[in-house]
């Protein structure tokens, strides 16, 4: 694809839902179907929270909806995360 041929010069954010019909994480430590493209997402933001992504260094957790705890988002997140110093309230709603 296009879109993510260039990840230096794009920017790709993925806007989802944290977890299925059935509660169970939709961020898993591994992508479960084909991709399109390795390495080419920036950010995750969920109805829960916000992550930004690096390639070397993992998912960081940088904003979390209001009424959300942070002990929440990792009940409801297979992938490893760590979690921002300065961790703020999202500003919208998805």
């Amino acid at each position: 694809m296009d879109l993510v041929s260039n990840p230096e010069a794009t920017k790709v954010v993925v806007t989802m839902e944290h977890t299925d019909k059935k509660g169970r994480p939709k961020i898993l430590k591994q992508c479960e179907f084909p991709l399109t493209g390795r390495a080419c997402v920036s950010r995750i933001v969920t109805e829960l929270a916000v992550f930004d992504v690096d390639f070397t260094n993992g998912l960081t957790l940088i904003e979390v909806a209001e009424g959300v705890t942070v002990d929440e988002v990792k009940s409801k997140t297979e992938a490893p995360f760590r979690v921002a110093d300065d961790v703020k309230p999202m500003q919208g709603q998805v």
